[in-house]
C-alpha cells in the first residue's frame, strides 16, 4: 500500500456505516486531512444484493444491516457537520463494494482510496481496489475501540449506546430501535 503522509486532491472512504459511529468518524476525518475533496461511499446500500463475503460472513445479513441508505447518509452528514467539516468538499454516495465492474459509476476517476486495515475483510477490499487500478493509502490505526456489532447489540438490548456514536449521530437515532429519525424531531 502507498504511504499515508501524501495529500492528494479527492480521496475516498467507505463501509457500511451501521450505524456510523465514533470509530468511524475518526476514520473519515483521517482521510479528510490528506484530501482537498472527499467521497464518502456508503456500502451494502441495496441490501438485497449483497452476497456473503468468506472475510466477513456476517455483513450480508439483515440484522448486520439494520438502517437505510438515506438513513446512514444522514449520520455521515450530521457527524461531519458537527465535526467542523466543510461539507461543500465531501460528496456522500452509494458505493457498490462488491461490483468492480460498476465503480466507475461511482467513483471519480484519479481517487485514491484510503483504508485502515482491522481484519482480513479490509484486506480484500484494498486488494479489489489495487486490482481494479485504484491508489490505496493505508491509514494508521490503533486498537478497534468500537465496533457497528457493538453498538447494534447495545440498541437490541436496550443498553447505553450512545457513547459509542458522535453526538450528533446519537440525535438522530431514536431510541429503543435501530431507526433514524430523519425529520431531526
Amino acid at each position: 500500500m502507498a504511504p499515508a503522509a501524501a495529500r492528494v486532491d479527492t480521496g475516498m472512504v467507505h463501509g457500511r456505516f451501521q450505524p456510523f459511529h465514533s470509530g468511524h468518524l475518526e476514520y473519515v476525518l483521517q482521510a479528510a486531512a490528506r484530501c482537498s475533496e472527499l467521497v464518502v461511499g456508503i456500502t451494502n446500500h441495496e441490501p438485497g444484493e449483497v452476497p456473503p463475503e468468506s472475510t466477513s460472513p456476517h455483513r450480508h445479513l439483515p440484522e448486520a444491516n439494520p438502517f437505510s441508505y438515506w438513513e446512514r447518509l444522514l449520520m455521515v452528514r450530521a457527524a461531519l457537520g458537527a465535526a467542523g467539516m466543510d461539507l461543500a468538499r465531501v460528496a456522500i454516495v452509494p458505493f457498490p463494494i462488491h461490483s468492480p465492474s460498476v465503480w466507475r459509476h461511482y467513483v471519480p476517476p484519479g481517487v485514491t482510496h484510503f483504508i485502515r486495515v482491522f481484519s482480513a475483510w479490509e484486506e480484500a477490499k484494498a486488494e479489489r481496489l489495487r486490482a481494479a487500478g485504484y491508489l490505496v493509502v493505508q491509514l494508521p490505526v490503533g486498537a478497534k475501540e468500537v465496533s457497528g456489532t457493538e453498538v447494534r447489540r447495545r440498541l437490541a438490548a436496550g443498553e447505553d449506546w450512545r457513547g459509542l456514536v458522535p453526538a450528533a449521530v446519537a440525535e438522530l437515532i431514536q431510541p429503543g430501535r435501530p431507526s433514524v429519525n430523519w425529520l431531526g424531531r
